[in-house]
């Protein structure tokens, strides 16, 4: 009797025993089982590849005028007439004020006086010393003949006396019609008619201003100068960047139609702001772009042999190097630095690191961490750095 109570307990904890094993297998079972494996992740790709593509950069600027002039009166007087319609286009030699002339008329009339008074001299002059010149052996002393040749002289240099005195009076006349010296555009006029003018006044009558080409004031920094010229000394880049061509982006994001050409650099750099000025010259036949209107350039500088990265693509580290991801043989991620790049339009191009067929990640890897597992989507990118899908079948 006791030996069978001895058994009972022992083959009911060997029951509990079995039936904890099975519990714990079945429930690991389960987990493994249970939970399916994460999918690859799709993402964007492109295929690199390696050619010769164009180093820009993009630079702010300013429109200026290509030739501005203050137009101010060079005589005295009253203002008759403004011949010009305040800010529209003239011509050079049209007329755009008159000034009262009666009195320059005045002065030219008694000029012309004095020169024909003048001018009477010479003849009886001239006839003196001719006789005299045969009188000069039979009678006649040198000294009268000097004289007579000096009083010819004389009366000679009193006509170009008053004939320069008349041309003086015949150019202030002239000058009481103020005409444009070049083809522009005026500004607002700053007299009106009945206003007493003085000559070379501080306030000008208006502002003439040709903007038909037009300048394009582009600042770039000392440190992109540099570079420049270290790239052209190794033969990284191909092209001459005096030649380079020049695009402009208006105030609101509007492409410029006509391109432009380097015109001048200064060879200084600014002491306080570490740049220096590079003009361009555009042509600007609609006058779409005025004097002072805010641009951005995109200056192309030359050619360099690498690989492009959309800039859509790429990131920054804390040290200022770029970055990007790409997909392994694998299909893994992983980060790629590259210490040094140039932009390329929407791109940065760089030389190392990167060989042909390298699959950069365009899109989708903002939420992908190195050695993740992706299922590549082969796409390209459009001009304005845009992904283009491929056409589903």
């Amino acid at each position: 009797m006791t030996g069978r109570k001895l058994i009972l307990p022992l083959i009911f904890s060997v029951a509990l025993a079995a039936c904890s094993d099975s519990g714990q297998k079945a429930a690991g079972n389960g987990q493994a089982g249970g939970v399916p494996a994460r999918p690859p992740q799709p993402v964007s790709v492109i295929v690199m590849k390696k050619s010769d593509y164009p180093i820009t950069s993009i630079l702010p600027g300013r429109a200026s005028a290509f030739q501005i002039a203050d137009i101010r009166p060079r005589v005295a007087g009253e203002i008759k007439e403004i011949a010009f319609k305040q800010g529209n286009e003239v011509k050079a030699g049209d007329l755009l004020y008159k000034i009262e002339d009666s009195t320059y008329a005045a002065e030219v009339a008694q000029a012309k006086a004095t020169v024909s008074k003048a001018e009477v001299s010479i003849p009886a002059a001239q006839a003196n010393l001719n006789r005299y010149e045969r009188l000069v052996n039979s009678g006649a002393t040198q000294i009268e003949y000097e004289n007579a040749r000096v009083t010819l002289l004389q009366a000679q240099a009193d006509v170009e006396q008053a004939n320069a005195a008349l041309n003086a009076a015949q150019i202030n006349l002239n000058l009481t019609e103020v005409r444009a010296p070049f083809d522009g555009v005026t500004s607002i006029s700053n007299v009106s008619i009945g206003n007493i003018v003085t000559a070379n006044q501080t306030t000008a009558l208006t502002t003439l201003r040709k903007i038909d080409p037009i300048y394009i004031d582009l600042i770039d920094s000392s440190t992109n100068l540099l570079e420049l010229r270290a790239a052209m000394a190794s033969g990284r880049l191909s092209g001459d960047p005096r030649k380079a061509d020049i695009r402009l982006s208006l105030e609101d994001g509007t492409e410029y139609k006509q391109t432009g050409k380097l015109d001048m650099s200064d060879m200084a750099v600014s002491e306080t702001t570490g740049t220096y000025q590079i003009r361009a010259l555009f042509d600007n036949p609609n006058d779409m772009i005025l004097p002072g209107t805010y641009v951005r350039a995109t200056v192309t500088l030359g050619n360099e042999n690498g690989y492009l990265i959309p800039q859509r693509a790429a990131t920054r580290n804390a040290r200022g190097e770029l970055s990007a991801k790409f997909v392994t043989a694998e299909n893994k991620v992983e980060t790629r630095i590259f210490p040094a790049s140039t932009v390329s339009n929407n791109n940065w191009l760089v030389t190392q690191g990167i060989n042909d067929g390298d699959k950069l990640i365009v899109d989708g890897f903002q939420w992908i961490a190195d050695g993740a597992t992706t299922a590549p989507v082969e796409v390209t990118i459009d001009a304005k750095g845009l992904v283009v899908e491929p056409p589903k079948p």
